[in-house]
Formats: structure tokens, sequence, C-alpha cells
């Protein structure tokens, strides 16, 4: 495929540059074409959506044309419009992103609805997020639940410091506390609710997904084992001893992982196993109780 960017000079304002990059995207075979021009020209021009449709006659300066035409390109290679833009929307919070973490999705803002709920109703006072990333969980947590410290676990250091600016982003650096471990190596502390959104993806479909993911997330962040369990497995052998009694753990799970997840947990005699989904009615979430 000929992804080379074609002669634009005759190209101005933004209508016209609006309707070329959707064109673009479009013959490079990116799905979400439409959507995705838009939200580069408004990162360009620093544009809300309402601002792009009423300033259609603004016309582009040089930097502003090249700049433009440089992320079409990194998009026509099906990078994540997120990673070209860094940063990402999640539960009407703003967060950072780069290539050492996954981009936040509106499935996990189901496990933390849930999560949320569950601790204010119950009072709890302490979280951990096992794979914490962007800090996505672990900041949206702290953000809607103002009584409950926070304990946020990565093995990967690049993606703790991320965490960390999107704790100071959204103003709850005081109150996560962030640990470099390979899931509960190096904790050290009891918690009322364990927070779970581990790699579940079996290692030889990742081959298969979606370009924007396989090529550009991090592999760490999507594999899960020859069956997608091995995570979900190990904490849910770990786990007694770093939860309460009464306490929860809630996992976000793959669309066909409910019974087997559900099974581990019966095995391990937790109680109370519960199975909810997302706003498309796919199994994504199942959590627990530890009497």
């Amino acid at each position: 495929m000929n992804r080379k960017i074609p002669q634009v000079i005759d190209l101005k304002c933004v209508e016209d540059w609006l309707l070329f990059g959707k064109n673009f995207l479009k013959n490079s075979n990116v799905e979400s074409y439409s959507l995705d021009a838009e939200i580069l020209l408004m990162f360009v021009l620093n544009f809300s959506r309402v601002q792009l449709f009423i300033n259609k006659n603004y016309v582009l300066s040089d930097k502003e044309r090249k700049f433009y035409l440089s992320l079409l390109e990194k998009r026509s290679y099906f990078m994540p419009v997120s990673y070209i833009t860094g940063k990402r929307e999640f539960m009407g919070l703003d967060f950072i992103v780069n290539s050492s973490t996954l981009i936040p999705r509106s499935d996990t803002e189901v496990l933390v609805e849930y999560a949320i709920d569950f601790i204010n109703k119950n009072n709890f006072k302490s979280v951990i997020d096992i794979g914490t990333g962007s800090g996505a969980i672990a900041v949206s947590v702290a953000n809607y639940c103002p009584s409950v410290s926070v304990t946020a676990v990565d093995i990967s250091g690049k993606a703790l410091e991320t965490a960390k600016k999107n704790a100071e982003i959204n103003n709850v650096l005081d109150r996560i506390n962030f640990v470099e471990s390979d899931v509960f190596k190096n904790v050290d502390s009891k918690f009322d609710v364990i927070i779970s959104n581990p790699p579940y993806i079996k290692t030889n479909v990742i081959d298969t997904l979606m370009p924007d993911v396989k090529n550009y997330e991090p592999v760490s962040a999507l594999d899960g084992g020859d069956d997608g369990l091995f995570f979900y497995k190990k904490i849910i052998f770990e786990c007694k001893r770093f939860l309460n009694r009464n306490g929860m753990l809630i996992f976000e799970i793959g669309h066909d992982q409910a019974f087997e997840v559900s099974e581990l947990l019966r095995k391990s005699e937790f109680e109370n196993i519960d199975v909810r989904q997302d706003f498309a009615g796919f199994d994504r979430v199942v959590l627990c109780v530890y009497k």
C-alpha cells in the first residue's frame, strides 16, 4: 500500500484539510478515518470539536499544515491516535499515555465504576491496583473515593513513571503509593480491595490482533500466557495473604473468560462470585468476596 502523502499545496482552510485527512486515512484502510482525522486536526490547532466546526474557514499556517501531515502519516501506519497525541480521557479525567503503557479503554471504565460503587458503599479504606500501567484505575479510584488510600503496582518502572505523572495531573499523587513489583513480590500490606486488569490475551492470539494493538502496545501488558489465565492464577493463588477478611477481589476479564476465572475463584474458596457485563453486553468483570 502506498501511504505517501500526496501533493496538497492548494489546501488552505480547516474544511479542506479535514476532507483531505479523512480521505487519506480512508484510503490507508484506517477504519475510524473520519473521527481520527478530526481528533488529529483538533490536536494540531488546539481546538475543541465545536471550535473545529465553527472555524471551517480558518487558514492553517505552514507549520500547522506540516504538523497535520506528519500526524496523518503516523496514523496511516496504524499508530494509535492516543500515542500520537500522547493523551487519553478515561473516567472523565485526563491521562498521559505512551508506548510504555496500554491505552485505557472504555471497557475498563466498567471495572472502575463497579469498584468505586463497592468501595464507597462498604466504606473500604485501602485498595491495591495490580498492573497499574498508566495508572488509569488507581488514579480514578483515588479521585472518586476520597477517603481511600491506593497502592499502584507494576513490574515496569517506565509505566510507573507515567502513572505518577497522571496522579500528579489529577491531584491525587499524595494518596497513591507506587510500588515496582511483580504482582505481590514487593508488597507488604493488606487491603480491603484488590483490583486488576491483568494481561489476558492468549500468547498465540496476539499476532492476530489489530495492527494498532499488536504493533504498538506493550506485549508484556497483553500476553496472558498460553491459556490467557496466567496472571489470574498467580493473583488468586497469592492474594489471600494481602486481602482483608470480607474484602473484595475484582478483575477485568476477556469476553470469553468468565467461566474459567470464576472456576479458579471457586476452587480457591472465594464467595459471592459475580460476573458483570460491559456496555456491549459482554462479560467483562468478575468480582468476589474473601470471607
